[in-house]
């Protein structure tokens, strides 16, 4: 960092500037257990900081990240080109609830569980649900259109904001959407920034759409013999008109590894599916009703309701614990987050299970089945493995192409999947992105690196 920019920073970020190796290192990785050492952190506590940090990094040609906590696992957030990595951990503020118009406005270093805890006195909900929901931003869910098992009914991230405010790469700072339900006015540029993992915009503030709280809950567990029963169950409770607030699949070795989180209150059995149905409580039971009814079928084992709010909160607890729990197993786990239609779920899982016996090496599915997102794990032990994965994956991701899907529901794709864009997006539309990403950053300093492949 030459000593101009140095100088204007420190003038934009009084206090809040830090150039120390031990900071910059802190600053420097994500959950990928990717690593790259800034130039500088800097810690923006209003639009008007980032107004002028994003014209400076502009007029010194030097990259720019924004970063929320660092939970993505892509590698979305590491600064690979060094630069400026600006931290939103002080812009935290929840600036207003609106129950009548069913809104808050906060800034995106605002914390989703912190959220959630203000929204509930309201009796309202803001539904995306990341297994990092407790230290994971608002900034860091809209980078990734983050979602979670509520997805399947209440939508990601991207269907429940409303309008933003954001800096393009440009300097220039603008507003996006309207604080209503429905808007037809021009580009939806709102939409395009969700997902976009910092490439185009840094964005400051978010209107997000809430949701009341449903009334009743109710939660099934069913077993199956095998992994292949489990997702034909799947098929057939997503095709019938009840729609589940959740639908978790997992394989008999995500149960393994979660019976040594859960105990007994994770069943032993070839495969599990963790239903969740919410609403009023007068509707509530012709529901149940209709997703049990879907869920019976060949190689199912039991289907129980959880007897208790203990039971429940075990069966989470070890379900959103299964991702830290695979690292214990394999430090270099590869984590992919892919996308089918439902209904070739288990065309997807039969194909995961020839690759594993293909390649050698212990493939565990899980996730969010509802709506095809199934988090497939490649679990390397040793180098030769760790080879044999990385050969794999390529054929991981054409087997999910060959299905109709594509890379990420809800991870994006960072680093990590860069360079296997062009299995998911043809060559023209991969142009055109560049043309967006060239129009709102033209000089290529917002997050270098992420997203699209070179040219």
């Amino acid at each position: 960092m030459n000593a101009e920019l140095s100088d204007c920073l420190r003038t934009i970020f009084p206090g809040a500037l830090e150039t120390d190796a031990a900071t910059r290192a802190v600053y420097g990785y994500d959950n990928s257990r990717r690593e790259a050492m800034p130039d500088a952190v800097v810690f923006p506590s209003t639009h008007e900081q980032v107004v002028s940090l994003v014209r400076a990094c502009r007029a010194h040609q030097t990259p720019l990240v924004a970063r929320g906590r660092g939970t993505n696992t892509t590698g979305a957030s590491v600064p690979v080109e060094g630069g400026i990595v600006a931290s939103f951990e002080r812009m935290n503020r929840i600036l207003a609830i609106d129950p009548a118009n069913r809104l808050a406005v906060v800034e995106p270093g605002a914390l989703n569980a912190d959220l959630q805890a203000a929204l509930r006195p309201h009796g309202l909900f803001w539904p995306p649900d990341p297994t990092s929901a407790p230290y994971c931003t608002i900034g860091g869910n809209l980078a990734c259109n983050a979602g979670g098992p509520r997805a399947v009914k209440y939508g990601a991230t991207r269907d429940n904001v409303l309008a933003l405010r954001a800096v393009a790469g440009t300097g220039e700072d603008f507003r996006c959407g309207t604080p209503t339900t429905k808007g037809a006015a021009g580009y939806d540029l709102t939409r395009l920034l969700i997902g976009s993992e910092g490439t185009l915009a840094v964005v400051t503030e978010a209107t997000l759409k809430l949701t009341p709280l449903p009334r009743a809950t109710r939660t099934l567990r069913a077993t199956y013999t095998n992994i292949e029963a489990a997702a034909a169950a799947v098929a057939r409770i997503m095709a019938q008109p009840s729609t589940p607030s959740a639908l978790e699949f997992l394989d008999s070795e995500s149960l393994r590894l979660a019976r040594a989180r859960g105990g007994d209150a994770v069943p032993d059995a070839g495969a599990l599916l963790l239903i969740e149905a919410d609403g009023d409580e007068n509707a509530l039971g012709a529901a149940v009703d209709a997703i049990s009814t879907a869920a019976r079928g060949e190689g199912l084992i039991a289907l129980t309701g959880a007897s208790t709010a203990d039971d429940v909160a075990a069966l989470w607890a070890a379900r959103r614990a299964l991702s830290p729990a695979l690292r214990t197993l394999s430090p270099k786990k590869i984590n992919e987050d892919v996308v089918v239609p439902v209904s070739r779920i288990p065309a997807l899982v039969a194909a995961m299970r020839d690759l594993s016996q293909r390649y050698a090496l212990p493939i565990v599915c899980f996730g969010h089945a509802g709506n095809g997102n199934v988090h497939v794990n490649l679990l390397p032990r040793d180098e030769a493995e760790l080879a044999r994965a990385e050969e794999c994956l390529r054929e991981v991701f054409a087997v999910v192409i060959r299905l109709d899907g594509t890379l990420s529901g809800e991870h994006g794709i960072g680093l990590a999947k860069r360079d296997f864009m062009a299995l998911a997006v043809d060559a023209s539309a991969l142009a055109l992105m560049r043309r967006v990403k060239s129009a709102f950053d033209p000089d290529g300093i917002l997050n270098p690196g992420k997203l699209l492949p070179p040219p």
